[in-house]
C-alpha cells in the first residue's frame, strides 16, 4: 500500500511577506501546472479575440450602478456626494479605463511561468487600495470580486460555446483561466483584508509608478499596438469572419471578432 503523502509545511509569515511563497502555495493548492500553462498559451488567441467584447460588456455593467460608476469621477466607491449625470460609455475617463482593461486582459494571456506576471497581478491589487499611484484609486473589495466573477462568467460561456474548439481544449482553457482569475482575486483580497496585518509593509516603502509599469518598465502593451504587431508578423492578415463568440450575452449590442479557428492549417 502506498504511503500517505506527507503534510506540507506552509509558513504563515511567508504567505504575508513573500509574494513568491504565496504564489507557490496557491499554485500547489490549485494544482496549477504545466498543463494549465500549455492551455493558456495555446488558447491565448481565443481569449484575445474575446477581449474587445468583454471590455464593452464590463463597462456597460459598471455604469448600471451608481456605486461603481462613481469611481470613474471620484476615484472612490465610498464617495457619496453628487456626481456628473452625463457619464456614459463614450466619456473620456471611460474610454481611458477601457484601454487599460484591454491591456490588462491581454496581460493575462502572457507567460505565467515568469514571476513578473504574478508581480503585476499583485500590483493591480495594490493599486486599487490607493497605493503605488500618483492619483490614488480606492475601490472596495466587493466590487473588485464581483467584477472578476462577471469577467469569468463571460469568458467561460464564450469558450464553452466556441464552435471549433474541442471539448478537451475548452475544458483545459476554462480551468486554467479560472485558476488565474482566482489567484488575482486572492491578490485583491490580500490588500483589502486585515489577515497578516502584523506583517504589513509601510506605505512609505511603496514606490509610486505610472499605471501599466512594474519596476520602472512598461508591462502593459497598448491593445492597438499589439493588434498591429500581430498583423504585421503574420504571413496572411487575419480576415474578418463569423464571430465565434456571437450571442455570448443576450441584450448586448453585436460586436465583431476576428474568426479564430481551431482547425489545423493546410
Amino acid at each position: 500500500m502506498a504511503s500517505a503523502r506527507p503534510m506540507q509545511h506552509i509558513s504563515r509569515e511567508e504567505l504575508h511577506t513573500s509574494l513568491e511563497a504565496r504564489i507557490q502555495y496557491l499554485h500547489s493548492f490549485l494544482d496549477f501546472s504545466s498543463r494549465d500553462v500549455e492551455a493558456l498559451v495555446s488558447g491565448a488567441k481565443y481569449i484575445k479575440a474575446l477581449i474587445p467584447a468583454v471590455v464593452n460588456i464590463v463597462y456597460k455593467k459598471l455604469l448600471q450602478y451608481d456605486i461603481t460608476a462613481r469611481a470613474f469621477q471620484t476615484r472612490s466607491t465610498s464617495f457619496e456626494g453628487p456626481m456628473d449625470a452625463t457619464l456614459n460609455e463614450d466619456s473620456p475617463q471611460i474610454l481611458h479605463r477601457k484601454m487599460f482593461l484591454k491591456a490588462y486582459l491581454i496581460k493575462l494571456c502572457s507567460d505565467p511561468t515568469q514571476m513578473e506576471f504574478w508581480e503585476y497581478l499583485d500590483k493591480v491589487g495594490m493599486m486599487h487600495v490607493g497605493l503605488g499611484r500618483a492619483h490614488p484609486l480606492h475601490i472596495e473589495y466587493i466590487h473588485l470580486g464581483v467584477c472578476l466573477a462577471f469577467i469569468q462568467d463571460i469568458m467561460t460561456e464564450a469558450i464553452l460555446s466556441h464552435p471549433k474548439l474541442s471539448l478537451h481544449r475548452k475544458t483545459a482553457l476554462v480551468k486554467a483561466l479560472g485558476k488565474i482569475i482566482w489567484i488575482q482575486n486572492d491578490l485583491f483580497a490580500k490588500w483589502h483584508l486585515r489577515d497578516g496585518s502584523e506583517f504589513a509593509i509601510e506605505e512609505a516603502d511603496i514606490i509610486v509608478e505610472k499605471e501599466g509599469y512594474l519596476h520602472g518598465k512598461k508591462i502593459l502593451v497598448d491593445p492597438d499596438q499589439e493588434v498591429e504587431e500581430e498583423t504585421e508578423g503574420s504571413k496572411t492578415p487575419t480576415k474578418p469572419g463569423v464571430c465565434p463568440f456571437s450571442g455570448v450575452v443576450s441584450g448586448i449590442d453585436r460586436l465583431d471578432f476576428a474568426d479564430v479557428s481551431d482547425a489545423p492549417k493546410a
